[in-house]
């Protein structure tokens, strides 16, 4: 509770700066602060891990330019004998935001250069900190901000997860800020129902290439830890599992950001176009055993980007169907979430063609428009296993109705998850024998097990009940008068 409370006073003093004028902008000026905090407490758990093994932990981040240097500088209060804020030596005003621009941001930035390895978190810290921006005029502001985020503490299991709990939370308003809320935020409840689908194993490698706020990979991360068995288990979920790419600035740094909160230290994600690089340079070394991913539609890539795709569209999510495809391995397995109109589109029958002749579409999940906040699109789940043609589909259809205040739950994909298991027929779920499809490869959700409600009743009992309930209506309306 403390962490959300904090947020919320956080905005509010963000709301007054001029050149914070969106949930984009709260997010990233609360990022890089707290990412500092966050980095000093883990750097000082490392050193006390270190000091009881006997050994040194040399710390990324050094001298005044360490959190609690330059931002919470301590003294003890004689009164209490409490470490409390050096007011005289804490930085504010016009000092502090010069020293945060000029100082501070280019010595972290700086890190890109001095690191030995890229996959490296010292080198992740001068990644972050190219892209970043410090957005806060006010010193002032920016020090009531620093002594807030200074209260908060990243050492426990509980305050990690809570931290990240609310991060997460931020990143879905940002979503839900933006004209495309699924282009930052796909629901929780919905990613963590396509892993379980997909079931990512220790050892396989997951990929998502257009990993936006890392929603997938920070889920499969949770996942998977669960099933570490060994200190070996543990190093390859760090080093050698979760692959993404981002095009834009602010989400890949977000998604950075994201995966070290939740506990992977240096994250392989990497900022650029996953549509610019050609198809046909992909070798078996490059592929995937585990692609999850929500991809953008609709975009604007320029004419060469075209040019990298067996099958020519200026569609964006195509693309991406076609760059999964080949970037799986032979057995892999992927969870895919994409709009509807690919399912009969009759500028995707070619993709959907590759699709079904090189890999087995199992399952099509499909989601009604309220699942992507803001976004006001129709979408389905594709889950799809490498290797084999595709003979049956099992179709399951989500038949509820979701608001903002109403969202997708963990409950309502209960009944999806248990019936996939089996691809049993429901009310909800059917299958179809695909190698009846004709050339255009329609794949349009038609439910035949839905039951239709009729109404049998005739004109004149229609009139009735109407009448019968306007009258109703006027005898509360009375009422309420009379009580007037």
């Amino acid at each position: 509770m403390k962490y959300e409370n904090t947020f919320k006073a956080i905005d509010q003093i963000l709301w007054k700066e001029q050149g914070c004028g969106s949930e984009l902008d709260y997010l990233e000026q609360k990022s890089w602060m707290l990412f500092l905090k966050y980095l000093d407490d883990l750097e000082t758990e490392r050193e006390e891990e270190a000091e009881l093994e006997g050994k040194t932990y040399k710390r990324l981040v050094s001298g005044f330019y360490r959190w609690s240097q330059w931002a919470a500088p301590k003294k003890r209060d004689p009164q209490t004998g409490r470490m409390v804020l050096d007011t005289v030596n804490a930085m504010s005003g016009d000092d502090l935001v010069e020293f945060v621009d000029q100082k501070l941001f280019p010595y972290l930035k700086e890190f890109q250069n001095t690191a030995t390895q890229t996959d490296s978190l010292e080198y992740k810290i001068g990644e972050i900190f190219g892209e970043l921006h410090n957005k806060i005029r006010s010193g002032f502001n920016m020090r009531e901000i620093i002594n807030m985020i200074d209260e908060l503490h990243f050492q426990s299991a509980e305050d990690k997860h809570e931290m990240t709990v609310l991060y997460e939370s931020n990143i879905q308003r940002m979503g839900n800020a933006g004209r495309n809320g699924g282009e930052y935020y796909t629901p929780r409840p919905l990613i963590r129902s396509i892993i379980k689908v997909v079931d990512p194993k220790i050892g396989e490698t997951v990929y998502d290439p257009a990993c936006g706020s890392a929603g997938f990979l920070c889920e499969a991360f949770l996942y998977m830890k669960d099933k570490i068995k060994s200190v070996k288990d543990h190093d390859t979920l760090q080093k050698n599992t979760f692959f993404g790419k981002e095009k834009k600035g602010l989400p890949y740094i977000i998604a950075t950001m994201n995966m070290i909160f939740h506990g992977v230290s240096a994250p392989n994600i990497t900022h650029g176009n996953t549509l610019a690089i050609n198809l046909a340079t992909i070798q078996e070394s490059d592929r995937k055993d585990v692609i999850l991913a929500n991809p953008p539609f609709g975009g604007n890539e320029r004419g060469e980007v075209l040019q990298n795709f067996e099958i020519r569209t200026s569609e964006t999510a195509y693309m991406f169907m076609q760059h999964f495809i080949k970037m799986l391995r032979a057995g892999g397995r992927a969870g895919i979430v994409i709009k509807n109109t690919f399912l009969s589109n009759g500028d995707a029958s070619a993709i959907r063609k590759m699709l079904l002749e090189n890999c087995n579409l199992h399952t099509i999940l499909d989601l009604p428009s309220g699942v992507f906040t803001g976004a006001g699109v129709k979408t389905v789940v594709l889950f799809f296993t490498k290797g084999e043609p595709t003979e049956k589909i099992w179709y399951y259809q989500v038949d509820k109705h979701f608001t903002k205040t109403q969202p997708l739950t963990e409950a309502d994909m209960q009944e999806f998850l248990t019936l996939q298991k089996t691809k049993a027929e429901s009310e909800h779920s059917w299958t179809i024998d695909a190698t009846k499809l004709d050339e255009t490869c329609d794949l349009s959700v038609k439910n035949p097990n839905k039951v239709e409600v009729v109404d049998e009743r005739t004109p004149s009992e229609i009139a009735e009940n109407i009448y019968a309930l306007n009258n109703e209506n006027q005898t509360l309306i009375n009422e309420i008068m009379e009580m007037l």
